[in-house]
């Protein structure tokens, strides 16, 4: 459990130099707690608080819920962008009490928690609501290890949500601080005493009945009940790592760094404070090669020169080493390490149609709704490896990207997603659904400025995602703009789920973004904006003995066992492939990746003990959608305006034919010797699609006007006219097996016109009806094309 070891990081000499360093620290370090010292340097409770502490019982128990330590929760080094050998570890058992909302420090703290553990949480050891009208006050004991003499000494925040204060020895550390997913700092080198320091920091959260990003949290009773729907426990107080570090009295704060494919350099702005002359010096490795080294002034662009670049990429996510020094003269003053990866993210015309772009090409961009909750920790992970699970999941499946919905991760969660490859859509946590007032809009765009300075070097976060639905919406347009403008380097877009839920579009922004539940829907691209979808799937199976509460989850569509979840999600991945996708869709978010509390339409059950899907098989339709987008296949092409007559393939039944007959679709004998009238029913004339020019509709040979068209499942010939008739009789030719070709719905991409017992229905592959059946759904979809029976 050493508080030392820094973030993993690429590179042998580079870690065998920060070794050698780490040993001589620790060979120095005493730092204590209460008279408690630990052999690793971390600082922990005394063993008497240590042992008067308990965690609650959780009410859904993760692989990590007993693997968490005591006085040593989440030991790895938090900022792995901007890591220095020196730090101690403040994460464990504090001091703690509650107040109500508008008191003053409490004379006795009689109750003990876990840090960074949120008091709503069984492993905080609180677990209980946390209402606006209370206050949350934190305390504890330090020693500043004497090897650290002669330098500042800076007191860190992973995060803490919402409104925090912190005192150092009864004086406040700097200014409050509001915000719940960014993380803030304090110079406390004036404020220790040169013995035991108190620490006491007190927390107010209002969550949704405040100004602030809330994202799904909601003041609900800690316990499982029924109920709930899309939002979730809120998440009170500490919520990320608690760290000291010191530092030069001049010294690195960021590292801002943007890739630059078209000159082969990295653009590097070093940011300071207490700088006074001194120049900055970055150097690229890999291994322990230098591959490029420049200085410059801090605060303004060094261009470091990365030839022959290993471009970053979902499938090999190279890291390049950085260095940056704080040099006077000589001297090198301050230094941390650092990482970074090549590559870049745009939009640009692919065949003509607008596409992301990674690198310079079109992927397709596959991923699932990830809203990072727990059920023992609800906002905080139990371990490191539990943060880096679901991101190895995603890769497991065949994923190739991520949206973190409406929340932001700790910064150890970014180094798993560019370590792993996964590209990361991150959404700025709404609001309250109240249209916000004037502070509430200071308030969240201030902080949103912020998550963007402190994850903006992180090569896996290719988009910005502005606002959800209309939660909280406002000057949509502006915000886009403004996101753009501070950070060019990536894609925004200006609202998830335009089309849904009294969402307002902005207009603006890189991506035109549908939310279609089940889906896959019919997204398409604009003059100026790609096409993707934000949200779509939602299907729903409950697994015993892995709810939250047992028998309250509830989904966008329920399966009724594994073998319909598995075919019915592979349907809408292969949908989005044959049809979605060359109609010019380009990304995909499946919701979701785990269940959350009362949502059961997870691919793993929310305790991430049981994955509900067959991996390999969800792999290889992933696996076939990405490589897809990469090199397309031709588009069937039929003969428009000609008459044809459609045979069945499946094995069996290949002398039957697609007819009309009393106004319903059917299958029949057709041969040389078979009536006129039945000839005449079983020819059919190609047109362009009544709703979309590049499909088709299938007009009666003897009954003009009136066309095969699908209504409650059912198919028939009819007449008709209006928007939602031209889409019913409109359908998009996908490549079969044998050279047959397979019809999907026009507006309902996933489903495939179907003959079962002799009649035409629209069937979904792991739908619950008769004609869904998976008995040769495959051949019985698709349709040889041949000369019409009647000229």
């Amino acid at each position: 459990m050493r508080s030392t070891t820094p973030a993993p990081r690429p590179g042998a000499a580079w870690l065998r130099q920060r070794a050698r360093r780490i040993t001589t620290v620790l060979a120095t370090l005493a730092l204590v707690c209460t008279a408690a010292l630990t052999a690793t340097g971390s600082v922990q409770a005394a063993p008497s608080a240590a042992a008067a502490w308990t965690p609650k019982p959780s009410p859904m128990t993760t692989p990590w819920t007993n693997q968490v330590s005591v006085d040593n929760p989440l030991p790895e080094y938090p900022r792995p962008q901007l890591t220095r050998p020196d730090w101690a570890n403040l994460n464990g058992i504090w001091d703690f009490a509650v107040t109500t909302a508008d008191a003053g420090q409490p004379a006795s703290f009689s109750e003990q928690i876990r840090v960074p553990f949120v008091a709503e949480s069984a492993l905080s050891g609180i677990q209980r609501k946390i209402t606006q009208n209370d206050k949350l006050w934190y305390k504890r004991t330090f020693t500043v290890p004497a090897g650290w003499n002669g330098r500042r000494v800076q007191l860190n925040f992973g995060a803490s949500d919402w409104r925090t204060t912190v005192w150092v020895n009864g004086s406040q550390a700097g200014g409050t601080h509001s915000g719940g997913y960014d993380s803030f700092s304090y110079d406390i080198t004036g404020l220790l005493n040169g013995g035991t320091n108190t620490i006491v920091v007190s927390v107010w959260d209002p969550s949704q009945t405040g100004i602030g990003a809330v994202g799904k949290q909601r003041i609900n009773d800690v316990a499982p009940h029924p109920g709930g729907g899309i939002f979730y426990t809120a998440a009170s107080g500490i919520w990320q790592t608690v760290w000291l570090e010191p530092t030069a009295p001049a010294r690195i704060t960021r590292l801002d760094m943007v890739p630059d494919l078209t000159n082969n350099t990295l653009k590097v702005t070093v940011r300071g404070d207490g700088v006074s002359g001194q120049s900055a010096r970055v150097t690229v490795t890999s291994g322990s090669t230098t591959v490029g080294s420049a200085t410059g002034a801090v605060g303004s662009t060094i261009t470091v020169p990365v030839p022959n670049p290993h471009l970053w990429t979902p499938e090999d996510p190279f890291l390049y080493d950085v260095k940056a020094d704080l040099v006077s003269g000589s001297t090198t003053v301050d230094s941390v390490g650092s990482y970074a990866g090549m590559r870049s993210v745009g939009i640009a015309r692919v065949d003509g149609v607008l596409r992301p772009v990674l690198n310079g090409k079109f992927v397709f961009q596959t991923g699932t709704l990830d809203q990072g909750y727990w059920p023992d920790g609800i906002y905080t992970a139990p371990t490191d490896d539990a943060l880096k699970y679901d991101l190895q999941k995603h890769k497991d499946l065949g994923f190739n990207m991520v949206r973190k919905h409406i929340k932001v991760e700790p910064q150890r969660w970014f180094y798993w997603a560019d370590r792993l490859g996964l590209l990361v859509w991150q959404d700025m946590p709404s609001m309250d659904t109240r249209t916000p007032d004037s502070a509430a809009r200071t308030q969240w765009e201030a902080e949103y400025d912020r998550i963007i300075d402190q994850h903006r070097s992180s090569p896996s976060l290719v988009m910005w995602v502005d606002q959800n639905e209309g939660w909280g919406q406002y000057d949509q347009a502006r915000i886009a703009d403004h996101v753009k403008a501070y950070d060019p380097s990536r894609l925004v877009n200006n609202m998830s789920g335009i089309n849904c839920c009294g969402a307002v579009d902005g207009g603006n922004g890189d991506v035109l973004d549908h939310h279609v539940y089940v889906g896959p829907g019919t997204t398409v691209p604009s003059a100026t904006r790609a096409a993707v979808l934000g949200e779509y799937g939602g299907l729903g199976f409950r697994v015993a003995g892995h709810e939250w509460y047992p028998g309250g989850g509830f989904s966008y569509e329920d399966q009724a066992d594994q073998a319909h979840l598995n075919n019915r999600f592979v349907g809408l991945l292969d949908a989005l492939r044959e049809v979605r996708m060359p109609a010019g869709l380009s990304a995909s978010v499946y919701t979701e990746i785990t269940d959350v509390e009362n949502e059961a339409n997870g691919l793993l059950t929310y305790d991430r003990q049981v994955v509900k899907v067959d991996a390999a098989r969800v792999q290889a339709a992933n696996r076939a959608l990405i490589d897809a987008s990469r090199a397309p296949s031709t588009p069937v092409v039929l003969p428009s305006n000609q008459y044809r007559s459609l045979r069945v393939t499946t094995p069996g039944y290949t002398n039957r034919y697609l007819r009309h007959r009393d106004g319903a679709a059917y299958t029949d004998v057709v041969d040389a010797n078979s009536a006129a009238l039945l000839k005449n029913d079983a020819t059919w004339k190609i047109v362009p699609g009544l709703s979309n020019s590049a499909c088709y509709s299938f007009e009666s040979r003897n009954y003009p006007g009136q066309y095969l068209r699908h209504r409650d499942f059912r198919v028939y010939k009819e007449s008709g006219s209006g928007a939602v008739f031209q889409a019913d009789a409109t359908f998009c030719a996908v490549r079969g097996a044998g050279g047959g070709v397979r019809l999907s719905a026009s507006n309902f991409p996933e489903q495939y016109l179907r003959h079962y017992n002799a009649e035409l229905w629209l069937a979904t592959p792991g739908g619950s009806h008769a004609w869904d059946n998976p008995a040769s759904f495959t051949e019985d979809t698709t349709w040889a094309v041949e000369a019409p029976w009647a000229p």
